[in-house]
């Protein structure tokens, strides 16, 4: 089935408009991480943390939603982003109504992934990564599992080829890999291809199901030595991995991850 195309003209001409109404502000500081944590779950995630450093992957690749934080960004950044105007009305309702279609099954994964990112075609690519970045830091950070974000540095810190995998929008998960560490160019994301800073509806990849592979195999000689993912949509690439690791798994996952005997960890809660 082709994919229903937003009325994307529509932004060009409503930005040109409405941009002195629309406001995103620059955050260049990061916010801190919560750090309170009983010690028996301190030493737990030390422990797991410390297990797969051990291992010394040469390569690495992590799935975002779920896995690295609590929750889904690409679907509160698309709600926030309604809410704010950042599109126009037109596409506004276009949006909210094709997301309840997906909701109910009649649009699939790969297509509504595709469709968050190219509705913003037209607009300034600059102006989507300030908004996603202002919309990580003030609703997303706090959900990060501190453990994740240790574990990532130090696979960095030990010169370990760390990718992160997501079929949610370029632009969230590179406001979100500041504070992981891990460069843009290490990022493999749902993503259209950008002309003269303008946003294009031209799809480059949605790396969804066994998008994440296809993805990995362009970057990588080889599959990654650990993969680390929640949900069915990682299945693939965790059977791919020479270790895989069901992080937060959903309980579909979960069963697969005994299955197949795959390590199974659940990250300490965070505060939603």
């Amino acid at each position: 089935m082709a994919r229903v195309r937003p009325p994307s003209i529509v932004n060009r001409l409503y930005f040109r408009r409405h941009s002195d109404s629309i406001r995103v502000r620059d955050h260049s500081r990061t916010s801190t991480l919560p750090h309170t944590r009983h010690r028996s779950r301190k030493k737990h995630a030390s422990e797991f943390v410390d297990s797969i450093v051990e291992l010394k992957p040469r390569t690495a690749a992590f799935d975002c939603d779920g896995t690295l934080w609590a929750g889904d960004a690409g679907e509160g950044f698309l709600s926030w982003e309604l809410d704010q105007g950042l599109v126009s009305p037109k596409i506004v309702a276009w949006a909210r109504q094709r997301y309840a279609d997906y909701r109910l099954g009649k649009v699939s994964e790969e297509d509504m992934c595709g469709e968050m990112v190219f509705m913003h075609e037209g607009l300034s690519d600059t102006l989507v990564q300030s908004a996603a970045t202002q919309y990580f830091d003030e609703h997303m950070v706090r959900q990060i599992f501190p453990e994740m974000r240790g574990l990532v540095r130090k696979l960095l810190d030990q010169a370990c080829d760390v990718w992160v995998v997501s079929s949610t929008n370029q632009w969230i998960i590179r406001a979100a890999m500041r504070y992981f560490g891990v460069s843009s160019d290490r990022i493999l994301a749902t993503s259209v291809e950008i002309e003269d800073g303008v946003v294009t509806d031209r799809l480059i990849q949605v790396p969804s199901g066994d998008g994440k592979p296809d993805a990995l195999r362009t970057v990588l000689q080889g599959p990654p030595e650990a993969a680390f993912g929640n949900s069915k949509w990682d299945v693939a690439m965790l059977a791919m991995a020479k270790h895989a690791f069901a992080v937060n798994p959903c309980p579909d996952v979960e069963d697969i991850a005994r299955r197949l005997g795959w390590r199974i960890y659940y990250p300490d809660p965070v505060e939603l």
